[in-house]
């Protein structure tokens, strides 16, 4: 299985590379963790906005952050001139925040040479490589990239009702234990404190180490010890963003059978019908 992941220094190798297209995969919101700032725009050279928020976000949805539509995302791929041969690079400015949610809307709708900058924006810099303060106006052709989304990689509250008391399957929720315990109030308004029954805390966190994913090693011995090797793993949080963060780490780790919870608690602690853990 290939690494879902590249270093800076190959990125610096074959940022002059004709089928390379880099994206940029910032979010203007950041939950979860404490935000990288900046004062002004700064981006890797060769760079092209993609806007998770909006252009990859099916905004006639109910739900916050939507998976977008097949058809969202090819128009939004070929106008990035993403062809069929190219390969795609991913960051974001958080160092790995919300690059892996970009990188599973790709793998969903059947494009697969897509890879994350582990470390991202913060990590270039670091390493005082080159930076830019625009995206790339480059004359791009019109890429032939068509997403056929692949249905079993994203589920709803009715795939997860189904299949609550199932032992082949486990919801691993990357919010914080102090949000998953319900020990603190949930930043969205009407959505309730607790978790999924029957889920499992893995707190996006854990899988990093600063601003890139831990080794192979160690993300693999985490996931050892809280799930099984013949389960389906089901990743939520609190709106389907940081959720792929574990769930990126889980393919590091090996794991093939893996799902994402779009709506996650946003949609499943927001509707009264659905069973929760509640702060004891």
């Amino acid at each position: 299985m290939r690494n879902p992941l590249v270093t800076t220094s190959w990125l610096q190798d074959h940022l002059s590379d004709c089928k390379l297209v880099l994206l940029d995969a910032s979010m203007n919101k950041v939950v979860g963790k404490k935000a990288v700032e900046y004062d002004k725009l700064i981006l890797i050279p060769e760079t092209k906005k993609l806007d998770l928020e909006n252009t990859l976000c099916d905004m006639n949805s109910s739900q916050i952050h939507a998976f977008p539509t097949a058809k969202q995302f090819s128009l939004e791929a070929q106008r990035l001139g993403i062809k069929s041969d190219s390969t795609v690079v991913i960051y974001d400015n958080q160092g790995i925040y919300s690059a892996p949610r970009a990188w599973w809307i790709f793998q969903a709708m059947g494009f697969t040479n897509v890879l994350v900058l582990d470390g991202g924006l913060p990590k270039w810099i670091s390493e005082n490589r080159e930076t830019v303060s625009e995206y790339s106006l480059g004359i791009t052709e019109q890429g032939d990239v068509k997403g056929s989304f692949k249905s079993n990689l994203v589920c709803d509250s009715k795939y997860i009702m189904e299949h609550l008391y199932n032992d082949l399957f486990t919801v691993v929720d990357a919010r914080s234990n102090e949000r998953f315990l319900g020990m603190m109030p949930e930043p969205r308004s009407g959505v309730r404190s607790g978790h999924i029954p029957e889920s499992i805390n893995l707190p996006f966190a854990e899988v990093l180490d600063g601003d890139s994913f831990k080794t192979q090693e160690q993300i693999t011995a985490i996931f050892e010890t809280i799930v099984k090797d013949d389960c389906q793993l089901i990743f939520s949080c609190g709106s389907g963003i940081t959720a792929c963060i574990i769930l990126l780490a889980s393919r590091i780790a090996g794991y093939q059978s893996v799902t994402l919870y779009d709506g996650s608690w946003a949609d499943w602690g927001g509707n009264e019908l659905f069973p929760i853990v509640e702060p004891s």
